[in-house]
């Protein structure tokens, strides 16, 4: 069930493939393929109990690609840096622990950047369906509600129960059109609340 995206605003020859699993039996593997360097698996393997939907990942990506394209990369290559783009602040290592795959997780979101020829669909599901032991599901905002775990998330990003950071000081929103990611046009309240401000954070964190 992979996807293939391509973002506005960033060239069309670039492609994001997205694929989501659940019931993940070998983490730890996968993790440990991150540890290690191994080429074959640069990817952003990202824990989904911690994405609230499918704009919160892509609005990530879209940031982690831009600052590649603008030589801005903190980390060590784009798939680190979407992880990283993910955080409220910028601890890097403490990003990597809260939103990367742990050898826990049971819920995986797996994002990989590329261009053809080099990398395709095909060549990105064929590798995924090797390595990944899980079953793949659809990456929508409908499976990720059922899979986040918002108690969670609202300890990460330091929100109430209303979606406002703090008490005093609520998180602008970082409007779709500008990053060419559009919102959900459905959906719970609460969970867009959460994700109106989680977008804010991402777009003014390190701004």
């Amino acid at each position: 069930m992979l996807q293939t995206l391509h973002l506005s605003h960033l060239p069309p020859s670039l492609a994001v493939h997205v694929a989501l699993y659940r019931n993940l039996q070998n983490a730890s593997f996968l993790r440990q393929q991150l540890l290690d360097g191994n080429s074959e698996f640069e990817y952003a393997f990202i824990d989904a109990s911690v994405i609230v939907s499918t704009t919160h990942a892509l609005a990530a990506t879209f940031r982690a690609v831009n600052d590649l394209l603008n030589d801005r990369l903190k980390s060590r290559n784009v798939h680190s840096e979407i992880v990283f783009s993910l955080s409220p602040n910028n601890n890097m290592s403490e990003s990597f622990r809260r939103f990367g795959i742990s050898n826990t997780s049971k819920d995986l979101l797996v994002i990989k950047v590329g261009t053809p020829p080099a990398i395709t669909p095909e060549s990105v599901q064929q590798h995924l369906d090797a390595t990944v032991d899980a079953t793949a599901v659809d990456f929508s905002d409908d499976i990720l509600l059922q899979i986040v775990d918002l108690a969670r998330v609202r300890k990460i990003y330091k929100l109430n129960n209303s979606g406002e950071a703090g008490k005093k000081c609520k998180v602008r929103s970082l409007d779709g059109a500008s990053n060419g990611i559009e919102g959900p046009k459905n959906g719970d309240g609460e969970i867009k609340a959460l994700e109106v401000a989680i977008l804010g954070m991402i777009a003014l964190r390190g701004a």
